[in-house]
């Protein structure tokens, strides 16, 4: 299979169908086929090459989503841009894919000259947007979309590379993991196994298309004939308005976009019935925040996806009929179709007893071919006999039912007890005073770490550590329960919305935020 398979089965099946929709434009089926021919013969006229690497750094957009797909239709490779990144992180992620053309819109405009000096092997920069670019700007999308002239697709698939997508590097520095057509068309069938789709669903592009939780759900939409409607960037009452207006069915919002929705003034003010299912991921999720979610959108199924990036952003799913049994709603689901999963020692790699808390292994056909032009770190993740370490801590249970604690590097050892962020976080986010919190480990002279609490407040609520510790000690072993309070107004967070707990511990640790509180062990 390849990326643009979905667009000629579209053109051939139903042409006249809904493809996109952005603002006031719609393109059907047919339509965008025309398009993304044309954007790849401008691409190929400007000199785009087999295997060239093409940037894209902009805000979600039908432009996005349809240079996409004329770069595989003219036998190229995506390279989506982080767009929270900082312009030398840009750099230095363009320099090592050695990318020869880079796409921006209007937001981002402005940093292409910087960006076309500081990168030697890029050659053209283009025009995704509305205002006039300035000079140095090789082409306009919309121009080549009109005028160029349309060229046959070369049918890029299989296990030939779709992109470098760049991790979200909140425990390091970013890494392109190289995915292949087949990875991700593995992940599509994956999603429809635990979720039909069909040419009826109105999938709502929220989440930013860099990050592969949203990438490979339009993936997976657009196999399967269904609509999208793109949104630029994520605001929780524009989210609501675009599916109350198109009658959204299917979104993909991460557990920090459904706090900011279920949180919002104005959320009983929309109609969202028509949305039936409701994909989460990327981070874990609050008990609360999914018991809130729930009875705002009672008519809508959730399903979780486990994954990262490394495995085309799916290794497990927990599907919609799952969230009704309570036992379940703390876990990440089963491994998913095309993927395996298992519970290793983080030592020695021997499988430990079911129950048994150890580093999570995953393997399928989703997975990496390995990190761009790193083979040092792929090895170091990549067994010899296959298995990808994700870094991450759980078990399973006798079902298969995968339950992800912490990351490895993440767990808290205090006094020579093991704390699991995810636990203590559940609990807390239960008080009626937190909005969000962050559980991280701090340095300590006679218990080596201690667990500390970050926590943004409710609007008008206070808290002080003694009030948390009491609310935690009927749920939690007194050495889980926190030992110090910060209070902040907002968690800092990746441009996948993964909180960033080593920003929070290198700011505490530095004294550049203090603790409200502190109490021996």
């Amino acid at each position: 299979m390849s990326l643009t398979q979905a667009l000629h089965r579209g053109v051939q099946q139903n042409p006249h169908h809904l493809y996109s929709v952005h603002g006031t434009r719609a393109f059907t089926y047919e339509q965008v086929a025309q398009r993304v021919s044309r954007i790849a013969g401008g691409l190929s006229n400007l000199g785009l090459a087999p295997e060239d690497r093409v940037a894209i750094l902009a805000l979600n957009s039908d432009d996005y989503l349809h240079c996409l797909l004329a770069i595989a239709w003219a036998d190229g490779i995506c390279v989506p841009v982080n767009t929270r990144w900082s312009q030398p992180e840009i750099i230095a992620s363009l320099e090592e894919a050695e990318v020869s053309m880079l796409i921006v819109d209007d937001t981002f405009a402005g940093m292409a000259p910087n960006i076309a000096e500081a990168v030697p092997s890029l050659t053209r920069v283009l025009h995704a947007g509305q205002e006039e670019p300035g000079p140095g700007f090789a082409a306009r999308i919309s121009d080549l979309a009109e005028r160029s002239q349309q060229i046959a697709d070369a049918h890029r698939g299989g296990d030939s590379t779709l992109g470098l997508f760049y991790t979200g590097g909140t425990t390091g520095q970013s890494r392109g993991a190289v995915l292949s057509h087949q990875a991700l068309d593995a992940t599509a069938l994956a999603f429809a196994a635990a979720l039909p789709l069909d040419a009826d669903a109105v999938y709502l592009v929220s989440a930013p298309l860099f990050h592969l939780a949203q990438f490979s759900g339009w993936v997976a939409s657009t196999q399967f004939g269904a609509t999208q409607v793109v949104l630029p960037s994520f605001d929780p009452e524009e989210v609501m308005r675009l599916i109350q207006e198109h009658r959204v069915t299917r979104a993909v919002l991460v557990p920090t976009m459904l706090h900011a929705i279920v949180h919002h003034p104005a959320a009983a003010q929309y109609d969202l019935s028509s949305l039936d299912t409701v994909i989460y991921g990327g981070s874990p999720i609050s008990q609360a925040t999914l018991e809130q979610a729930r009875k705002l959108l009672p008519g809508a199924g959730f399903l979780q996806v486990y994954g990262m990036t490394e495995m085309s952003a799916v290794a497990t799913i927990l599907a919609p009929a799952d969230h009704h049994d309570p036992r379940l709603t703390t876990s990440a689901g089963r491994a998913a179709l095309h993927t395996r999963i298992e519970i290793v020692d983080p030592d020695t790699h021997a499988p430990v007893p079911c129950g048994t808390v150890g580093e999570i292994r995953v393997r399928g056909y989703g997975m990496m071919g390995g990190y761009w032009k790193r083979d040092t770190e792929t090895t170091a993740v990549i067994s010899e006999d296959g298995w990808l370490s994700t870094g991450d801590a759980g078990h399973l249970d006798e079902r298969g039912y995968l339950f992800v604690v912490d990351r490895v590097k993440d767990m808290i050892i205090s006094g020579g007890e093991n704390v699991y962020s995810a636990e203590v976080e559940n609990v807390i986010a239960r008080h009626p005073a937190v909005a969000q919190c962050a559980v991280i480990a701090l340095p300590h002279d006679q218990w080596v770490e201690t667990v500390h609490a970050v926590v943004v407040l409710a609007p008008g609520a206070s808290l002080d550590l003694a009030d948390l510790q009491a609310h935690c000690r009927p749920h939690l072993a007194g050495y889980k329960c926190p030992r110090g309070l910060t209070l902040l107004d907002s968690l800092p967070v990746s441009g996948a919305g993964k909180i960033l707990k080593r920003r929070l511990r290198d700011d505490l640790t530095s004294s550049n935020l203090r603790t409200t509180g502190e109490t021996s062990r």
